[in-house]
């Protein structure tokens, strides 16, 4: 790899940038490629399969050279609003997941150092936290709280974004008043439908520590779904 190749990815690794460096297996020359990328559609198709996937990927060479695709992705990230009880089982397995999870809760008394240890913690209001964070197609969000002046702030600046998971913890009745409260605030029913609620894989959950279980199993459903 030429120095100003791996310069040019640690650029991008810097600015959380997803970026496929992509190599002629028969030539050895290397080019770098972002989404959207590409000199064909089937190439611009095995660059955003290999960023979404997290995988490299090698063409068969039939058609062509046989290129690989090798993927540098920013790290993964968890935004969770709401410093409740399902959080702190929810930030220790999306940690384990390979997640960085940042708690977002205004009260103090929740979002306690000693509740979440080493977990990054913000007292900021959600909407203003989150727009501080700046998500991207890396991150994941879920909000905890039911309370809607907690929520609805967050879930306006996720919709926003190009957060590739949006949930919502509550009840199917809470969800629906939820989507309609969105509507009102001006969202559309495409907009709508990114939102998970009841946030969680239907397995059956109880506990706390069941319900992060079905989470993180959503989030990561979202994130290799083909």
């Amino acid at each position: 790899m030429k120095a100003e190749t791996l310069e040019a990815i640690l650029a991008d690794i810097g600015r959380k940038r997803p970026v496929v460096l992509a190599t002629d297996l028969d030539s050895g020359a290397q080019r770098l490629l972002h989404g959207g990328d590409g000199e064909t559609e089937a190439e611009r198709a095995d660059v955003a399969r290999a960023l979404r996937v997290d995988i490299c990927v090698t063409t068969d060479g039939d058609s062509g050279p046989q290129i690989f695709y090798q993927p540098f992705n920013p790290p993964l990230r968890l935004i969770v609003v709401g410093a409740v009880h399902i959080a702190q089982p929810l930030s220790a397995i999306a940690t384990l997941a390979g997640y960085e999870v940042t708690i977002v809760d205004p009260r103090e008394s929740f979002a306690a150092a000693e509740r979440f240890p080493g977990v990054t913690l913000s007292l900021e209001w959600p909407d203003a936290a989150l727009e501080s964070i700046g998500l991207d197609q890396r991150c994941a969000v879920v909000t905890l709280t039911h309370d809607p002046k907690l929520d609805d702030p967050a879930l306006q600046v996720a919709l926003r974004s190009e957060a590739f998971f949006i949930g919502c913890l509550g009840s199917r009745k809470t969800h629906a008043a939820r989507l309609r409260r969105l509507s009102k605030a001006g969202f559309a029913d495409a907009d709508l439908e990114r939102v998970h609620g009841p946030v969680g894989l239907p397995i059956g959950s109880r506990s706390p520590a069941e319900i992060a279980v079905s989470v993180v199993a959503q989030v990561t459903q979202a994130l290799r779904k083909p």
